[in-house]
């Protein structure tokens, strides 16, 4: 069983940067694909931002050019780097991978607001 926790969720102002994390308990290399994904109340969960193993980087449309994922092989962790936030991007962001089957963390909560 695949086990992931996300951290560096909060409170921040529009235009403002937050920094989320994302724990494997396994080599996050190691997944066919990973990636952050997020969902507003009301709204259906969806992609952020994935990474294909040996295939590309994929972005939401709405968080291009906003949003930077990467991965630590020494800290088997996936982050996501979030600049100039918008109200918009209030929701909880979910880390997923998948290796046959989905796995998900539980989610931390992401507020834009003044």
């Amino acid at each position: 069983q695949v086990r992931l926790v996300e951290s560096g969720g909060g409170l921040v102002q529009p235009g403002g940067s937050l920094r989320l994390s994302c724990a494997a308990s396994e080599a996050i290399f190691g997944f066919d694909s990973v990636g952050w994904y997020r969902q507003a109340p009301g709204k259906q969960r969806e992609m952020v931002a994935q990474i294909i193993k040996f295939g590309p980087t994929n972005y939401a449309d709405s968080v291009q050019g906003r949003f930077t994922v990467s991965r630590s092989a020494t800290k088997n962790t996936l982050d996501l780097q979030m600049n100039n936030l918008k109200p918009e991007d209030t929701a909880i962001y979910f880390c997923g991978v998948k290796r046959q089957v989905d796995y998900w963390g539980q989610g931390t909560q992401v507020t834009v607001s003044s």
